[in-house]
């Protein structure tokens, strides 16, 4: 009988390195982060207060949906939260990556990419977010799974200028390591929902104090703690995305980031 050949294990994702790296990037890097994400989470915010009422946008009052004025304010809301949390993702990823080389932090730099993949960035957004909500309505287990296929939609759209194939991208990128990326992720969002129930019971806190002072006070706190969260998704995402291009395709971090030059 001949021997057959070794079969050789795929490379692992790293779940702990990718996510020591994420938090390390953070903490170096608070400020930054904070203020990148920060700005354009507050004028979606501000937008949507507008539109739907601060406390819905708040979190901290149920939204009115009776009436065709009202669906039509809400799903235009929705839509400039997606468009918010794209932008701020595109630009959390760009600043990730010079943050990992050591290289200049240059906020400036990063509207330009940002702002160039931001429709289809928001429409595959959308997509994935459809696919993986029908998964969650079928069961929770296939919504994850789903969410992992389409994990590293944002960085493929940014960085590789993918365009409308940005999921068909992902889900080759993905493959054999979704679960893995779950694991990865798992803390991140953990960490998110704290920050984002702390931020809806303060700012709710807050707007009790009435007053345009007190509406104030509860947005600002309300963006902020939301911000910290979305900020390290953000680059938790860019890690997961470099160390899959690093895996399947031998890039390195210094290759993926180069783009921007």
């Amino acid at each position: 009988m001949s021997d057959m050949p070794a079969v050789e294990p795929n490379p692992s994702l790293g779940v702990g390195t990718i996510v020591s790296e994420s938090f390390s990037i953070l903490f170096k890097n608070f400020v930054l982060v904070f203020i990148v994400a920060f700005i354009p989470s507050l004028i979606g915010l501000l937008i949507s207060g507008l539109l739907i009422g601060f406390e819905a946008a708040l979190g901290i009052e149920e939204q009115n949906v009776a009436g065709g004025i009202s669906v039509l304010a809400n799903v235009v809301s929705a839509l400039i939260d997606l468009v918010v949390y794209s932008v701020t993702t595109a630009l959390v990823i760009q600043l990730a990556y010079d943050a990992k080389l050591s290289r200049p932090i240059r906020i400036g730099r990063y509207f330009g990419p940002a702002l160039s993949a931001i429709v289809p960035l928001v429409v595959l957004s959308l997509v994935a977010g459809i696919l993986a909500t029908i998964g969650f309505v079928i069961l929770i287990v296939p919504g994850i799974w789903v969410y992992a296929v389409f994990a590293v939609v944002a960085p493929v759209v940014v960085i590789e200028r993918a365009g409308f194939t940005g999921l068909g991208r992902s889900a080759a990128l993905t493959k054999e390591y979704r679960w893995p990326i779950v694991g990865a992720f798992i803390l991140a969002f953990l960490i998110a929902i704290a920050l984002s129930a702390v931020a809806i019971l303060l700012a709710s806190l807050a707007a009790g104090i009435g007053g345009v002072s007190g509406l104030i006070i509860a947005v600002m706190v309300f963006t902020a703690l939301s911000t910290m969260g979305t900020g390290l998704i953000s680059i938790v995402t860019s890690m997961i995305y470099a160390r899959l291009r690093e895996i399947k395709e031998g890039v390195s971090v210094d290759q993926i980031a180069a783009v921007f030059d």
